[in-house]
């Protein structure tokens, strides 16, 4: 997991459970900006999401390893767990010191663009590591104009230059796609009414 080459793709997030949609944007994180893997960063606990209805770590870690059973470049990792860590600009500062000469690459989707402003340390966290925001309905019009998206607006750059992310620290890209219908919350209401 350490080679100083890679370029890696990362992607935060409870997995609650894990779904196709994870899966969807990984892969065309791979595609699309050159990546050599993408690691899933299974969070012990999103500080900005309610305790109830979380699922226990183990079977949200397990569920992310079953939707990426069978894709080798795509890692699931335990890292934020082991290390105690709960907030990403903390969790970003960790894998720069551990891993220094590897490009990382912030992965979202939408939705997290939107409130992007309330993550702790955002604006260090925009400057650290370039990031790649992926179209999620329905906030495909309204997270291009929340708070952090209108702060960030000058280091936006275009999605036809998106090869070569990984070389450029604070700035981001929007990329339009295909959608994937699959939610974590939908799963879990359709969970509860089975």
């Amino acid at each position: 997991m350490s080679n100083p080459s890679l370029r890696i793709g990362l992607l935060g997030g409870s997995f609650n459970p894990a779904h196709g949609g994870h899966l969807h944007i990984s892969i065309e994180a791979l595609k699309r900006l050159g990546l050599d893997q993408v690691w899933w960063l299974v969070s012990p606990q999103n500080p900005l999401k309610p305790i109830e209805g979380m699922a226990p770590y183990a079977e949200r870690f397990a569920s992310a390893k079953e939707v990426t059973a069978g894709e080798r470049r795509i890692i699931v990792s335990d890292f934020e767990h082991h290390a105690g860590l709960h907030f990403t600009y903390a969790t970003l500062r960790a894998l720069k010191k551990r891993y220094p000469h590897i490009q990382f690459v912030w992965i979202m989707g939408a939705d997290n663009l939107a409130g992007f402003h309330r993550w702790q340390r955002w604006r260090q966290i925009a400057r650290m590591v370039p990031m790649a925001i992926f179209d999620r309905a329905p906030f495909s019009h309204t997270a291009l104009h929340t708070k952090a998206a209108i702060a960030l607006k000058n280091l936006r750059l275009k999605e036809t230059d998106i090869a070569g992310l990984a070389n450029h620290p604070g700035r981001w890209v929007y990329i339009l796609l295909r959608r994937h219908s699959a939610s974590s919350t939908e799963i879990r209401q359709q969970q509860k009414r089975n």
